[in-house]
This record gives structure tokens, sequence and C-alpha cells, in this order.
């Protein structure tokens, strides 16, 4: 059956998952912008944060949104997707906004943040549990991969959107507005989203075959799709963590999320100790790295469908994708060496940054698959409580490598190369480290039968 003539409404769903990441990853990233503008000594019109200062800021927002994830995930399971995801993004661009209220004291930005952190901990939860109801198996990692790209575009928005607002403005209120209007957009989906958005079961623009297409394992698998019955049948947390798949997920998040966070908040910082660049130089080449991870997202997302099109099984396919994925990132040993100014001269910066491009859309990749696998290993009603708890454990695998980077960055002050050096070598390491746990805790390849 032709993809016209079967419909495609799912992918105006994978649409709307596509646009509130955008808004998400634009909301949260906007402090990273404004590093620069905190550590401007307070007699220069700054806010005189020190680099401690702001890990701690990133790491309570980190903590809350990975804290309360795993309560998200129960909760989106609970009460549904549609709601659920609706409810997160209110709290987020609520808290968002007020963070242009806080004034100059740290304790009031980490307070207003971690408030922040808990509305933005629903997007994933939501969206992979979303993905689940209205895509097969074989179509799921190409789905997340298309939604999770919204992570880059947000963060290449926010690249050029906040150092815009801090020359147009000025850094004060410049720094205000960068908050207000990357927070006010979220209530523009809010209105496509209840307009566009049911169960496939309650939808009414999609077609009898695309619903059946929709629940093709089911099919096969002789059992009728009811997602109803499905969703009565709650699964107690306790369970779950009983299981190797979830510990495979959950150790998964941990030993790579952080180097997302990593990325997010400190890639700025880096440029500007590294290659000496203003914030208006770090506007385009972050924007190119988040850019290049686009790529990455989609792409890999891709690589499981293409091999279980050839005739590969699910599990094959998706480790396969994630072993080549992983070694990818391996490539960050070598940042440093190509940062070298000494050695390179002007071409130093360009060499550093494509390598990072290539670890960035290697993770961007990974994540694609990595949240697959839930989907792959549990059913419907159980996905958001399993992405929650991992997103929780790769949270705090965050919060320790922003730490970390915050404590090297102060401790190697006079020669910040070396403290980028040794987080560039934890990231690069990562990747393969979790894919052979992974590997171990899944390897009689076993759905859970709950």
């Amino acid at each position: 059956m032709t993809e016209t003539r079967m419909g495609r409404y799912r992918w105006v769903i994978a649409a709307l998952l596509l646009f509130s990441t955008t808004i998400n990853y634009m909301d949260r990233q906007v402090i990273s912008y404004l590093k620069e503008f905190y550590s401007t000594p307070i007699s220069k019109g700054g806010f005189g944060w020190s680099n401690t200062d702001y890990s701690n800021l990133t790491s309570c927002f980190t903590f809350f949104y990975a804290f309360v994830t795993a309560f998200a995930g129960w909760f989106i399971d609970k009460i549904g997707t549609k709601l659920g995801l609706a409810l997160s993004l209110i709290i987020w661009s609520v808290f968002g906004m007020l963070n242009a209220l806080a004034g100059s004291t740290v304790a009031i930005h980490m307070v207003i943040r971690s408030l922040f952190g808990i509305g933005e901990a629903g997007n994933f939860p939501a969206s992979i549990k979303t993905v689940a109801e209205w895509f097969p198996k074989k179509e799921r990692a190409l789905a997340t991969g298309i939604f999770n790209s919204g992570s880059n575009v947000g963060a290449m928005i926010a690249a050029l959107f906040v150092p815009w607002c801090l020359a147009y403005w000025g850094n004060d209120p410049g720094w205000k507005y960068a908050f207000i209007i990357t927070g006010g957009l979220g209530f523009i989906w809010l209105f496509f989203w209840y307009a566009l958005y049911s169960t496939p079961s309650a939808h009414k623009k999609i077609s009898r075959d695309e619903y059946r297409y929709i629940h093709s394992d089911d099919l096969v698998a002789h059992a009728a799709p009811s997602e109803d019955v499905a969703a009565l049948q709650k699964i107690p947390w306790v369970k779950l963590l009983i299981y190797p798949q979830t510990w495979a997920f959950v150790m998964g998040k941990f030993l790579t999320d952080g180097v997302w966070w990593f990325l997010l908040f400190w890639l700025p910082d880096y440029l500007k100790k590294q290659f000496g660049m203003t914030g208006e130089q770090v506007m385009w080449p972050t924007f190119i790295v988040y850019g290049i991870a686009i790529f990455g997202s989609t792409f890999g997302g891709s690589i499981p469908l293409f091999l279980i099109n050839r005739g590969m099984s699910v599990y094959k396919a998706r480790m396969t994708a994630m072993l080549i994925i992983a070694l990818f990132p391996i490539l960050l040993l070598t940042t440093q060496y190509f940062g070298n100014k000494a050695v390179f001269g002007d071409y130093a910066s360009f060499l550093a940054i494509g390598v990072i491009c290539i670890g960035a859309a290697a993770h961007q990749a990974w994540s694609a698959n990595l949240f697959t696998t839930v989907s792959d290993m549990f059913p419907k009603r159980a996905i958001a409580s399993v992405v929650g708890i991992g997103t929780m454990v790769g949270g705090i695998g965050g919060v320790i490598i922003q730490k970390l980077a915050g404590y090297l960055t102060d401790l190697y002050k006079a020669t910040p190369h070396i403290a980028y050096s040794i987080m560039f070598a934890v990231c690069a390491l990562a990747y393969i480290i979790a894919w052979s746990i992974i590997k171990a805790l899944t390897f009689r390849n076993k759905a859970i039968p709950l």
C-alpha cells in the first residue's frame, strides 16, 4: 500500500513534537549565551558571577529537570500525552519568562531555573510515548530522530537570537527580553497542539489503513490494538526496576546525557577561552554545530529502518546502528590537538569546531536510537515511565558533568585548554562504554511481557 493511499497524518504529529522540542531547547539554551554577561564584573554592568556560580545554576536546572522527569513520565502515563505535554509547556514557558525578573542574585536565578526545569521535564517522556502511540516500531527511530532534531533547531535559534538581543537592546535590558520572547513562543504552539492532536483511536483525520499500519506490530503479534484498555493497566516503578532492559536504558542515559549538557552550556565558553571569540563571534560556530547535529539526529534514526527493511531484526539493527554511532565521538579526543593555534594557525578554530560537529551529530544519532530502545522493549503504557526514570538518572550524569566543568575551569583558570582537554576526553569515551553495558544487559533480546 502506498504512503499516499494509506495516509501520513502521523508525520503531522511528528512535526508538532519537533516544534515543541525546538521551543523546549531554545528556552533552556538562553543562559549559555548569557554566561559572558553573567561573568562580567558588576562595575562594568554585569553580574560578577564565577564559573562555579554558573555551573551551580546549570546544575540546579539539570537536577530538577532530571528528578522530576521520573515523576513526569508516571504522570503522563496516567493522564495521557495531550494534557501532559500541554501542562509541561505552560509551566516551563511561565517560569522561563519569569527569569527576566530575577535580578542579579545567583540564588534567585537558581530557584526560578529549577522551577523552569520542572516544566521542561515533561517534554521527552510525552514525546516518546506519542511516537509509540503513532508509529510502528520500524519507523520509531526515524520519528524520534525528527522530533529530537528540535533540540538542535532550538539551540541554533538561541545561538543567533540571544546575542542579537544583547547587541540590539544592550546587555540590560537585552538579557530580559531574551527570556520573555523565547518563553512566550510556547503559547503559540499550544494552540496548534490542541487543534491537531488526539490519540490514533480518537482522531477523526486518520484513515483506517493508516491506523492499521500504526498498529501493525500488534496485529503481527495476533493482538488487536486496544489503547484504552492498555491505558488502564498502570505499571509500578518498582516492577520496572527489576528488569535489566530498564537498567540498559538508564545506564545509556547516565553515561551520555552529560555530553549534550556540556555542549549546550559550555560550548560558547570554550570558544571564547580557546580562540578568544566575542559574544557575537560565537553565534555562527555554535549555530553550525547544532545545525550539523540535526543531520545526525535524522540520519541516525534512519539507519535501523534501512537495516530492518533489508531483513535484519529490530534488536540487531538497533544495536548495530548504535555501535557504529558510538565510534564517532572518540574523535573528540583530537579536539584540542586540532584546536592548537601554534600548529594549525588560523585554521585551528575551524578544525576544532569540525570535530565538535561530529561529536554533536553522533550524540543526536545515539539519542534517537537510545530513546527508541524503550518502545522496542516495553509496552506502550510503560514507555513514559521508563523514559522518565532513565532521563532522571541521565540528568544526574548531567549534573556531575556540569559540576566537573565548573570545577576544572576554575581550577585551570589560567590554562583553560587543560580543563577542556579533560572534558573532551570524558565525552569521547562515554558512548562506547555505554554501548557495551547496554549490549551486556540486553543480549537475550527479550521484550518485557507486562
